[in-house]
Order: C-alpha cells, then structure tokens, then sequence
C-alpha cells in the first residue's frame, strides 16, 4: 500500500513538473495590444467642455490606456483615428495630435511602445462637390502632418528595443509603397510600413492614400509578405484603418471599407489567406470578429477593433449582441509553440466593470 502511494505520489510529482517544464518551454514571445478610433465627434453633447475642444474621448481612452497598461503588452497598435483631423490647417492637427500622444505617454512610460495607423481623419479634408454633397479625400498637406506628429515613432527602433526587450528586425524607412503603384500619387514613407520580431511580422498599411482612398497596397503588400515569409516569418499580423468587409448587422448601410473596391478588397484578403495572416482594422466604431470567407474555407481572420471611445456605429436597434454596444480592445499573445491566443476586454455604455467579452485560438479556424 504505502509502496503504491510513493508510487502514485511519484507520478503526481513527475506530471506537475512536466506541466510546469511545458508552461516554460510555452513562453510568450511576443504580446501586443489594438484599438483604434477613439476621436470624438463635433457637436456631440456628451461631450464635455474640454472634450470639445480637444475632439477626443478621454473617458474611455483614459480607463483603456489605464487599464492597458496592467495587462503589460510589449506594444500598443492603434488603428487610426486618433484626431479628429479632417482639416487642412496645421496648427488645428498639431493641437489634436499632442493631445492624443499626451494620453498615450504613459504607456511608454510602463513598458509599452505605442505604434500609430494612420486612418481616414488623419489623411484626408472634407469639401463639398458640385452639387453639394460632401467628398472627403486624402491630400499631401494631412500626410506631412502625420510624419510631423508621428514620425519619430515610425520607427524609433532603439526605443523599440528597449521597451520590448526584442531588436526590430527587417526595418527599412525607405521600404514603402512606390508613387505610381496601388493607385498612389505620393511618398508613402511612415505611412505603410513593416518590420519583424523574431519570427513575427508586423505590417501597417494607409487605407486612405493620396490619389485612391479606401484602398490597400496590394502590390506592395505582395512582395513584402512574399520577404517576409522567405526571412523565416511565422506570423503576420497586418494593421490598417479601414475593414476590407463591412460588418452590417440588421442589414443598414454603414460607411463601408475596400467594399468600395472589391477588386482590391479581394485582392488584398486573397494575400491575407495565402499567408495565414490576421487583419486588424477599425473605422466602423464596433468590435466584430469574422473570418470573410468561411463559407467558401477560408481561415484567415477580419477584427474590427474601432471601439477605442468614438461614438458607436451599430445602433441599438440594429445590434445583435452586447458585443456591437461595447468599447472594447484586443491582447493578442503569440507563444513559442506557435499558438496564437487573442483575449478581447471591454465595458458597456454605462462604464460598467470591465469583463473579458471573446477569448479564442486565432491559429485553430473555425473555433470561434
């Protein structure tokens, strides 16, 4: 009997260590938190004095940040608007943009490098057209004022390395969609770009570029996915504004993404299955999860994070869940092994405890 018990105490002791060997050998390697659209809106009378004239909502933005930064993420991706912009004064951008890096410097602060997209009230001015309706489109000046405010950031890699303990890898400031290509009429320097981390691959790309809006580099994506995969990547996570597929619940129109160029939307997401990549997007002001083209066997995974404070895009009536009604963002851990696990936070309208909504394997299609 007590010979047994030794036993049975012996194999207790061997599995607890094995577990415990294999949660060490299982280490993350890379951890990265996104959102995006945390501008607020003009007029909106939710707003508070200072609010309005800054055009952010700091409320929520504040607790993300806050709460981000207990969660210890080696970065931060934010998915563009982060101002309200559309504007061709300077000094206007300037004041919107230092209000937005002042929220987020504490973040750097505590161990997190913040890496900024640019989206569509970053790049573009509103007009009005011959018969009066509102056209907004990217221009020269908007891409300046990015680099002026964001440059240092894109990519500051000594930083980089010394907040996420990794060298950025494969990083080139001059590695950028050409003028001429994609429909695209300027330098795209520091507005798409990319660079590695060991064996993940990050990409940013400008859904709004000079000369075709609502677009995705196609052509330059394809050969730098095609570099990166050849340089040993395992992962690739690529980060834009816009969503390739619009998420329409209750069947109203929404402001669309690439829908408006489906030859580039499926050009681009055909690039994102070939690759086993994920998108992270915002612009529509929802958190929704999809894989586009389940139906037909795809695997690759579409998430819309644009839940960063902007005021939210699925009304009531039309939502289909808690989930279309909550500011959200998303922590994505990718292991040793391989796996890539994606854990999404977020709180109600009524600022209610913050609760883990959607936790799945991005590397397992289908389980969600």
């Amino acid at each position: 009997m007590w010979i047994r018990f030794g036993l049975t105490l012996a194999i207790v002791g061997a599995l607890l260590t094995s577990t415990a060997q294999a949660a060490e050998t299982d280490a993350i390697v890379f951890r990265f938190a996104t959102v995006g659209d945390s501008r607020a809106e003009p007029g909106d009378p939710r707003l508070s004095a200072q609010d309005a004239i800054w055009l952010q909502s700091t409320r929520v933005l504040a607790r993300m940040v806050r709460e981000i930064q207990t969660q210890h993420p080696q970065a931060l991706v934010f998915n563009g608007d982060m101002i309200y912009g559309y504007s061709a004064e300077r000094a206007v951008l300037d004041k919107q943009y230092a209000f937005w890096r002042g929220m987020m410097a504490q973040l750097f602060e505590t161990g997190t490098y913040v890496l900024p997209v640019p989206g569509n009230h970053e790049t573009q001015v509103k007009s009005s057209n011959s018969r009066g309706e509102t056209v907004r489109q990217a221009v020269v000046s908007s891409e300046h004022a990015w680099r002026g405010n964001m440059g240092d950031l894109i990519l500051n890699a000594s930083l980089w390395q010394e907040i996420t303990h990794v060298a950025p890898q494969a990083w080139n400031i001059d590695h950028a969609p050409a003028a001429g290509s994609d429909g695209i009429t300027t330098d795209q320097r520091q507005l798409s770009y990319s660079f590695d981390m060991g064996e993940v691959h990050l990409v940013v790309i400008n859904t709004d570029p000079v000369g075709f809006d609502a677009s995705a580099p196609v052509t330059w994506l394809t050969a730098d996915l095609a570099e990166a995969k050849a340089r040993g990547a395992k992962h690739i996570f690529v980060f834009g504004h816009k969503m390739a597929f619009t998420y329409m619940p209750g069947g109203r129109k929404l402001e669309g993404g690439f829908d408006v160029r489906k030859p580039v939307r499926d050009a681009f997401w055909d690039l994102i299955e070939a690759y086993g990549a994920a998108y992270f997007c915002g612009h529509e002001h929802v958190y929704h999860a999809s894989q586009p083209r389940r139906e037909s066997g795809g695997k690759a995974w579409q998430v819309i994070v644009g839940s960063g404070g902007s005021p939210l895009s699925i009304k009531p009536e039309d939502a289909r869940s808690a989930l279309d009604r909550m500011y959200a963002w998303v922590d994505v851990a990718v292991y040793r092994s391989g796996r890539v696990q994606v854990t999404v936070h977020g709180f109600d309208e009524s600022f209610s405890a913050t609760r883990v909504i959607e936790e799945w394997d991005i590397s397992a299609p289908h389980s969600r």
